[in-house]
């Protein structure tokens, strides 16, 4: 598990492809202080598994490197599949059971890539919009924690449940320390909804539609549905996040 507080910035080094995979190796710092092979660092917000450790002498912080397998289904649902070796990315290693959770609970598990529209300057700090296809939008409230590239953010503007802008506030230590201060108009973002909101999703989901049927009949003197002969009900946010998930475990 991870919190969305990026520890550093990493660099790739090199990226090995594959016939439906690929190998990214990762230059590191503070990130790779204790990590062994087996472990789990988020690499823009997607969970992966360290397989080999390299001593690094290519940066004055960076001072070891790792490695790590992507597979075709992370490669499908993510932006790993765009890296180019000098490119700085997110990283963070898995929290640990007496570690803070200073984000919000965060999987490693990427729902889908959203595209960047705009940014608006402030005081320092700057309004960043995003492009939300449907199948994310639904998953989305204002107020409520998304992670964008591995970055645990609170939503400003919701988009609509058919899709739409997205937007959020980064204060300056975000713009400072993180991937989404240099992202530009165009480029696309890993997305991992929150966790919590997809089981609600899942629970409730088919509970509030049978709700609904049932007053709508009501409303139009129709009697109830038999038992085992209700219409069937459309497939929930939730229920494809769950599909999807086993996909974007440790590659």
């Amino acid at each position: 598990m991870f919190t969305g507080l990026v520890e550093e910035l990493g660099e790739v080094v090199a990226v090995e492809h594959g016939e439906d995979s690929l190998t990214l190796t990762i230059a590191a710092g503070l990130t790779a202080e204790g990590v062994r092979p087996g472990d789990s660092v988020a690499v823009n917000g997607c969970c992966l598994t360290v397989v080999g450790l390299y001593s690094y002498a290519g940066g004055t912080d960076l001072t070891m490197s790792w490695s790590a397998h992507v597979m075709a289904e992370t490669l499908a649902k993510t932006t790993l599949g765009d890296l180019r070796p000098g490119d700085r990315i997110n990283l963070e290693r898995a929290v640990g059971a007496d570690g803070r959770l200073g984000g919000h609970v965060v999987q490693g598990h990427i729902d889908g890539v959203a595209v960047l529209t705009d940014r608006t300057p402030g005081d320092g700090w700057e309004r960043v919009g995003f492009e939300l296809p449907a199948e994310l939008a639904e998953g989305v409230v204002a107020k409520g924690s998304i992670t964008l590239d591995g970055v645990s953010l609170t939503v400003v503007d919701a988009p609509p449940p058919t899709g739409g802008r997205l937007s959020v506030s980064l204060i300056p230590e975000t713009l400072q320390r993180t991937t989404l201060g240099t992202r530009r108009p165009g480029e696309r973002v890993n997305v991992e909804l929150d966790v919590l909101g997809k089981y609600v999703a899942r629970a409730l989901g088919p509970m509030l539609e049978a709700a609904v049927e049932a007053a709508v009949r009501r409303a139009l003197g129709q009697p109830p549905a038999e038992d085992g002969h209700t219409a069937p009900t459309r497939q929930t946010a939730g229920d494809r996040h769950a599909q999807d998930r086993e996909g974007n475990l440790n590659a």
